[in-house]
């Protein structure tokens, strides 16, 4: 074979191939999408996503009694990584003790000026009663001497003798009314002590609590779990700078692994489909192979409006009824919940399905030719439909308007 008709040959080969191909394209252009119309079980689901929580968890608490000494709202300093596993007795985090020590600090100023006070009184008490028992002692002299005086002046003229008599008189009386005096003044000093020895006592109280106070402001963990971050009212997470107050002490929570359930939030359209004790199949966008049953517990009746929205959403629970070691608190969750079932029904394609003058028909593939046919339709979901009457089970349909017969007439249900 020559060169000349080597090449004429590789010439006509080329020409078929660009041929077949714009011919292949040109098919792929005018290709209609086909479905069969099927029996089978239809089911109405609503898709929603959510966020896998347990239902029973156990709140690790800050100081519960920090109120009692006016700290209404602590920071926390730190806090160990949400997820962490933890046992009983494990350090959970720190709160900040700047405000408390700083109590601490004016307790133990008032404490010195209170023991001051107390010593400064107990030697005025000291000296002052000293001095009263002084007096009293110099009287019982006194009147010791007087009456040796007295014995002494038996042959006095009788008014230098009544004089001593008076004198002595005089002086027991003064006596009398000193040692009344001293126990007065006694009982009144150890008032005095008291109430500045309970003042003392009171602050060393005071002190006492506060350290023990202080000790409560490092947490450690009261059970075994893993750590999770409870939320703030406005939904974030309490974090290393957040606060806690007496009103919410928590600062995090152990969750129960093997209670868990999926909150949701469902729109104002799909909420009405939505009841409890609906059966639902809930996914995991971190383990796409895991799927759980589950079954609706709650549906909200008053919806709410999320940040930077308006609209309403409301909250749907699910409850798993089984569990998954790598299922944890937080996670992102795909609900599938069943509002609907029917079996043994016919069902097409919703794409299969064309409208006229509020008439529903399909195009049918019959033979060589294609026929407009009226259908009566069920209930839908995203992508089938039910259909009732109009088709039978193995009819092919097209998925979109064959070219050519838009004008063809409809062919009615009898």
């Amino acid at each position: 074979m020559n060169k000349k008709k080597l090449f004429y040959i590789g010439i006509a080969l080329i020409l078929i191939a660009t041929l077949y191909s714009f011919l292949k394209s040109t098919d792929n252009e005018n290709v209609s999408l086909t479905a069969k119309v099927e029996k089978g079980i239809f089911k109405d689901e609503v898709y929603i996503s959510g966020e896998a929580q347990s239902t029973s968890s156990k709140k690790i608490n800050g100081p519960t009694n920090a109120r009692r000494h006016g700290i209404y709202n602590i920071k926390i300093q730190d806090l160990v990584p949400e997820g962490t596993v933890v046992k009983k007795g494990d350090y959970i985090g720190k709160l900040d003790v700047s405000e408390l020590n700083g109590k601490i600090l004016d307790a133990q100023l008032n404490l010195d000026k209170a023991e001051s006070r107390f010593t400064q009184q107990q030697l005025d008490t000291t000296l002052t009663l000293k001095q009263e028992r002084n007096t009293i002692k110099d009287l019982e002299f006194s009147i010791e001497e007087d009456k040796l005086e007295l014995e002494r002046s038996k042959y006095e003229p009788p008014a230098t003798i009544r004089s001593l008599e008076i004198k002595i008189e005089k002086t027991e009386r003064n006596l009398k009314e000193k040692r009344a005096d001293y126990s007065i003044k006694k009982r009144q000093a150890n008032a005095k002590m008291i109430e500045v020895g309970t003042e003392v006592s009171k602050i060393k109280k005071r002190i006492e609590e506060l350290r023990e106070l202080q000790k409560e402001f490092t947490i450690f963990s009261e059970d075994d779990g893993m750590i999770t971050y409870v939320k703030e009212w406005n939904g974030t997470k309490k974090k290393v700078g957040a606060t806690i107050s007496p009103w919410e002490p928590a600062i995090a929570s152990l969750p129960d692994l093997s209670k868990m359930e999926s909150k949701t939030y469902s729109n104002e359209v799909d909420v009405r489909k939505l009841k409890k004790g609906l059966k639902a199949k809930i996914g995991f966008d971190a383990f796409p192979d895991i799927e759980l049953e589950g079954i609706v517990t709650d549906v909200a009746n008053v919806g709410e409006t999320k940040a930077g929205s308006d609209i309403k959403l409301f909250q749907v629970l699910i409850k798993l009824n089984g569990t998954n070691e790598n299922i944890r608190p937080g996670m992102t969750t795909s609900n599938r919940i069943l509002t609907h079932q029917e079996d043994d029904v016919l069902m097409m394609p919703l794409e299969g399905v064309f409208s006229k003058d509020s008439i529903s028909y399909a195009y049918v593939k019959s033979g060589y030719s294609i026929t407009k046919k009226q259908v009566e339709l069920g209930l839908s979901n995203n992508e089938v439909v039910i259909i009732n009457k109009g088709l039978e089970e193995g009819d092919v349909v097209y998925l979109n308007k064959p070219e050519g017969l838009e004008e063809k007439s409809i062919t009615l249900l009898q």
